[in-house]
């Protein structure tokens, strides 16, 4: 019986291997439900709205993350992987790569809703604070990075934009984000809207 649980763990087959995958597709349909409630409703919306969304009970939220800071850094690491793997995938199926960075854009800014609420449940001075922020800028700068050299390729970005004063990623990032900031104290403001401008006015114009 050791011989054969111990296989079963080594090739990830039998009950055992079953559960694990179960348990991590339950994981990221939770984060997934989170994620979608904390562009909704902020970071501090109930469980239950969690839970409701995800089609599971209060306690299996609890049971996969104790406490709402240990979701909330679940979540920031589940959508900071999302996006990053967002832009290849756009590349190859919008029709530009100018579409291509306009959508991934807007998945960013959704992404910016969740990001904001980090700061209810985690001091910026803290290691566990930069590590995040670390993992923010290492996984994403470099794929907004490609979605620009792509669109400066294909001609889509205004050529006083590439060269030496060459719009880069981290620039980008930075500068939706600093458009973004207003919506946390003000509910009337639409950070949507001035980000679509700001996006539009990197297009070459023919």
């Amino acid at each position: 019986m050791d011989d054969v649980d111990g296989s079963a763990r080594g090739t990830g087959s039998g009950p055992a291997g079953s559960r694990r995958k179960d348990a991590r597709r339950n994981q990221q349909t939770l984060l997934d439900a989170a994620a979608e409630v904390f562009v909704a409703s902020g970071v501090e919306a109930p469980v239950r709205a969690i839970a409701e969304k995800a089609g599971v009970g209060v306690g299996t939220v609890y049971r996969h993350f104790p406490t709402r800071a240990d979701l909330i850094v679940a979540v920031y690491h589940h959508q900071v992987d999302a996006c990053a793997a967002a832009g290849p995938a756009l590349l190859a199926s919008a029709a530009t790569p100018y579409d291509a960075l306009r959508q991934w854009v807007d998945l960013f800014v959704d992404f910016l809703v969740t990001k904001h609420g980090l700061a209810a449940v985690l001091r910026p001075d803290s290691p566990g604070f930069d590590a995040l922020h670390a993992h923010f800028v290492d996984r994403l700068a470099p794929v907004c990075d490609r979605l620009l050299d792509a669109a400066v390729e294909h001609g889509d970005i205004r050529a006083d934009l590439d060269g030496a004063d060459r719009l880069d990623g981290l620039e980008l990032m930075r500068g939706v984000g600093n458009l973004c900031v207003g919506a946390d104290s003000d509910p009337d403001y639409d950070p949507r809207r001035l980000i679509s401008l700001l996006v539009a006015g990197l297009r070459a114009t023919h």
